[in-house]
């Protein structure tokens, strides 16, 4: 026999009320600090490329050059591509934005960020990328760069947000799954070929650039 135990009930509508309260304030707090910031771009990338390698300083040359032509950078704030995105803003003496994510391996975040935002809910603080940034730069990465490119791409095939530039950097290294969009999701007709418009392949960062210049110098 199973016995309802009321005083649990009003425990869990307690937790879910503050889980609401808590959410909010992550909203309020993300929208008053990065109202703020300006024209921004978004650099995503994984948190294990370290120093030493070529996607890093290529990602540290692409935030010093957005950041000289005015943009902050926002990154997860984390170590690896993330570092070297804030490192670049930094070093242009540009606006080096964090937003943070308390995860169970905790992320600290990295010497390079200027303004940090800390968020225990990835789908808050995935609104902040998406709201705040004038572009995407998707670096190479794994499962959480993958889902931020996806999510971006998706909003705006769905037209739920407005054509913005999405960069996907490094051919080489993407090369595996563009061949896998044309070759297979596309033949198979579970895109359309003008969704493959909706991002940028290159390897400059001046090109990195010059795309996201070109797209709002045409709008």
């Amino acid at each position: 026999m199973r016995v309802k135990d009321k005083n649990s009930k009003r425990g869990f509508a307690s937790e879910e009320t503050w889980r609401l309260f808590r959410i909010m304030s992550e909203f309020v707090e993300g929208f008053e600090v990065l109202s703020q910031v300006g024209k921004a771009v978004s650099i995503f990338g994984s948190s294990r490329i370290n120093a030493g390698n070529k996607y890093y300083k290529l990602a540290e040359e692409i935030a010093y050059l957005l950041a000289k032509e005015g943009f902050a950078i926002i990154t997860g704030s984390g170590s690896g591509i993330m570092e070297a995105g804030n490192k670049g803003a930094k070093r242009a003496g540009g606006h080096s934005v964090g937003l943070n994510i308390q995860i169970p391996l905790e992320q600290k975040p990295n010497k390079y960020v200027e303004t940090l935002l800390d968020f225990r809910y990835f789908f808050v603080r995935k609104v902040m990328f998406v709201k705040y940034a004038k572009a995407f730069v998707i670096m190479p990465g794994g499962y959480g760069t993958l889902d931020e490119f996806t999510e971006a791409i998706n909003l705006i095939q769905t037209e739920r947000i407005s054509e913005f530039p999405v960069v996907l950097f490094g051919s080489e290294y993407w090369k595996g799954m563009l061949d896998w969009l044309k070759d297979t999701v596309l033949k198979n007709g579970n895109i359309s070929r003008k969704d493959l418009d909706i991002f940028t392949v290159t390897d400059s960062p001046k090109d990195v650039v010059a795309i996201i210049k070109r797209f709002y110098k045409k709008t």
